[in-house]
């Protein structure tokens, strides 16, 4: 088959390459859509230390069972489905407390580090066990389905923090989880929405899929304006999705007495804590790793049209060019969001 495969650091090639064998839980897929993520694109140099190379990488995937294992009962080839990212066992004390996202045994879908080696969907076909699949509703595209990964990290995001009917929440960073995490507190009841994003072009993205306000905080007194539009309280809850340490401290100035942080971005891996505001106005933080079983829920509300995923897919594109895709991606190409590529 083909894949894209990271043969070196800053190195992808499109490659012939074995099909992936197929145990007895496990199902083949015939890859129909795949995204690129941004932690692929910030980890193919080496810097994450998780895809070291060989490896296929590519975890936000759709597509068609072609093969299924002998175990497997509940799954028939011609099956539209996507799977999660996260490989988990089913067993160890977390999944069977329904916290798969933090299983003992968590692998995840085109990862290669220290501790295993997951080949992805970067590829015509990916095996995956059959517990992390999911049917795709009738009328929701390949290209849509391959986005429920990042709807799902926005949803458990926004599930991890209290959300009150009419709360205030504030949106650090209109990134492709900032948009999503604006579309799912809207449908959770927030009444008022406000995205912080310095480019502007998102921040008119974030204005059309239900930001109330957006503001760049390279141009506006952000806190300011909050006071003045909460009434001098500030936002009930902020959603913080890029992870440098500027933007946590904003989001912990942002919110309220008694308010909640989330923290769904990390590309810093530590950062300042203001220690002294978090403890004295008594704030909650929430860390939030990818998600944990709310696939159905997110296929739904795409299905639906209660979160949008369209306008955040730039290009469509064959895998055989995904190469010259992940370079602009990683220049940041004006107006680049989400790229999808067919295998």
């Amino acid at each position: 088959m083909k894949a894209l495969v990271l043969t070196a650091y800053d190195q992808l090639e499109y490659l012939d390459v074995p099909e992936p064998s197929v145990g007895p839980q496990d199902v083949l897929v015939q890859v129909k859509a795949c995204g690129i993520c941004g932690s692929d694109v910030h980890g193919m140099d080496g810097s994450t230390g998780r895809r070291i190379p060989p490896i296929i990488m590519g975890h936000e995937a759709a597509g068609i069972i072609v093969r299924t294992g002998s175990s497997v009962s509940e799954w028939r080839e011609g099956d539209r489905v996507t799977f999660d990212s996260t490989v988990s066992c089913g067993h160890c004390r977390f999944c069977s407390q329904g916290a798969i996202n933090l299983c003992e045994r968590r692998r995840v879908l085109g990862v290669s580090c220290q501790e295993f080696r997951q080949d992805g969907a970067y590829a015509e076909y990916v095996a995956v066990p059959q517990n992390i699949l999911y049917r795709l509703p009738d009328g929701l595209s390949f290209e849509h389905a391959a986005m429920v990964e990042p709807v799902s990290v926005a949803v458990h995001a926004v599930r991890r923090v209290p959300v009150g009917l009419d709360d205030t929440a504030v949106v650090v960073g209109a990134g492709m989880i900032g948009l999503l995490a604006v579309q799912v507190l809207r449908a959770a009841g927030c009444g008022r929405v406000f995205a912080i994003e310095v480019d502007p072009r998102r921040r008119d993205l974030a204005l059309r899929l239900g930001a109330s306000e957006a503001f760049s905080p390279e141009d506006t007194d952000v806190l300011s304006v909050l006071r003045h539009r909460t009434e001098g309280r500030g936002a009930d809850l902020a959603i913080e999705a890029v992870g440098i340490p500027a933007t946590v401290a904003l989001a912990v100035a942002a919110v309220r007495k008694g308010g909640s942080v989330g923290l769904v971005g990390n590309l810093a891996a530590k950062t300042e804590l203001p220690l002294q505001a978090v403890v004295t106005r008594e704030l909650t933080l929430y860390g939030s790793c990818a998600s944990s079983g709310e696939y159905p829920a997110c296929l739904g509300l795409m299905a639906r049209g209660a979160v949008h995923v369209d306008p955040l897919v730039s290009a469509v594109v064959p895998l055989a060019e995904a190469a010259g895709w992940f370079e602009r991606l990683r220049r940041r190409d004006e107006g680049l969001l989400k790229v999808i590529v067919r295998p």
